[in-house]
């Protein structure tokens, strides 16, 4: 094992392996690169490891190659192991941890590519000697040195609306505060009532493997809005750039994408259209533009730009269609135990009153916590020491354009720098894999470009 590496990747999730696979295409083959993660499905992180069939990508199988070069590789990798698809179908979730595997394994098996550490154990702290090295510190007791780190630690899961650690213990035992881990499921009985706090993508997945354990029980879905995601079409509608107005005014934007869907261009079409510029609008946004959208927008943006599989909206409205699930928009007051079961009272939305449901269990899809550091230590330990930044929106952490860290003042951390979510301050839309991907590739040209810098360097020092 190295002991100094040119890049020290911290993450096991999507954006870890998107940057080792784009970094293993374009470091030299004297490199040496450390992958420092905890998870044992490396790359896959939570939704590319399910085990479910009806567990689908959220985009269309053409849109999912790793590579911007190879808009085929995903599609290709499916017929090529018996798993032929249309480039408009939605692959399963698990096809496509299997996909992203298949890749990494390839390019580890050339001779000629930079050398690949995959280290199991977290890491705690980080620190700069002199000069612009990087040492880091890990769980296990081992010490790494490295020029050039990557944080790729991808974001926690948001806790409970409610405090659970006051239920009695019989309770307690039936709320599930993380549904990603699938032991819950087993003890579920089929006639068991459930209640689903959060209406998001979450939410979705877990009706869906409720289904497929054989629960037939119902199921309340309690949310602020009560919103739900829509479905894509089984045939997408062409992009249409949605005609915006000169001011980045967030009513004026809305305005002028719902006064062209008024004109007969399709919704879906209008959002897709709008995604090329996204970024660049979120970045015109001033700090109070954006904190108006997230408190007032946001809530809509997710359910009309992140959308499920035709089939799984199918699957879904079906069941809120006979009575099986039922959803609520309320804000949660409290919980309480009523022997085995919970009740959650909450006021419905737009009214004074209290109301209550009572469910045998209890389960957490409030989703992702919005890219905070809460979830790492490292990231608290990086920020308390003045190496780091967090976004004054709680999106994240602070990075500028080509994705380098900044530091309190404003300045570019030498050396450091963040992908996938935890650059949602700067890049909004950057939790998709077409945007990861776009990001890991011109990272991975940036930072092979320092790697090729510091070659003549060490060798004036050998």
């Amino acid at each position: 094992m190295h002991v100094t590496y040119d890049v020290v990747i911290v993450g096991a999730g999507f954006s870890a392996i998107a940057l080792t696979i784009n970094l293993l295409r374009t470091l030299p083959p004297s490199a040496c690169i450390a992958v420092v993660g905890d998870d044992p499905g490396f790359g896959r992180g939570t939704a590319y490891r399910t085990e479910f069939h009806l567990h689908r990508l959220n985009v269309p199988a053409a849109r999912m190659s790793m590579f911007p070069d190879k808009p085929n590789d995903f599609v290709d990798w499916l017929r090529r192991n018996g798993k032929p698809v249309f480039a408009e179908d939605f692959a399963c979730r698990a096809d496509y941890g299997l996909y992203l595997r298949d890749t990494l394994a390839a390019l580890l098996r050339n001779r000629q590519r930079a050398d690949v550490d995959f280290i199991k154990a977290k890491a705690i702290c980080c620190t700069r000697r002199e000069g612009s090295e990087l040492v880091f510190n890990l769980d296990s007791g081992t010490m790494l040195r490295a020029s050039n780190v990557v944080l790729a630690l991808g974001v926690g899961s948001a806790g409970l609306p409610a405090a659970a650690a006051e239920l009695p213990l019989r309770s307690r035992e039936r709320v599930i505060e993380n549904p990603w881990r699938l032991g819950w499921l087993s003890r579920v009985r089929p006639d068991d009532e459930i209640c689903i706090l959060g209406s998001g993508l979450t939410m979705i997945d877990q009706v869906l493997s409720l289904r497929e354990h054989g629960h037939r029980g119902r199921i309340s879905v309690l949310s602020r809005r009560g919103l739900v995601p829509h479905g894509h079409l089984a045939r997408r509608e062409t992009p249409e750039p949605p005609v915006l107005p000169n001011s980045g005014d967030i009513s004026g934007l809305l305005r002028a994408m719902r006064q062209q869907v008024k004109q007969g261009a399709p919704w879906r079409a209008v959002v897709d259209g709008l995604r090329p510029q996204t970024q660049a609008l979120w970045q015109s946004l001033t700090r109070e533009q954006r904190s108006r959208f997230l408190r007032h927008g946001f809530a809509w943006w997710n359910i009309h730009r992140h959308r499920i599989a035709p089939e799984v909206a199918a699957r879904f409205g079906a069941l809120v269609e006979d009575g099986t699930v039922s959803v609520h928009a309320g804000y949660i007051k409290g919980m309480t135990g009523e022997g085995d079961r919970c009740r959650i009272d909450y006021r419905p939305r737009g009214t004074d009153v209290s109301a209550s449901l009572s469910a045998d269990w209890v389960v957490n899809c409030t989703g992702m916590e919005r890219a905070g550091i809460a979830h790492s230590p490292l990231l608290q330990a990086m920020r308390d020491g003045g190496m780091l930044a967090t976004d004054p929106l709680g999106l994240g952490i602070c990075v500028d354009q080509r994705s380098q860290v900044l530091g309190p003042d404003g300045g570019r951390q030498a050396g450091v720098y963040a992908v996938g979510a935890l650059t949602a301050g700067q890049f909004w839309e950057i939790t998709a894999v077409p945007d990861i991907r776009a990001q890991a590739q011109d990272l991975s040209v940036v930072i092979a470009d320092e790697v090729a810098k510091a070659l003549p360097r060490a060798a004036q020092r050998a």
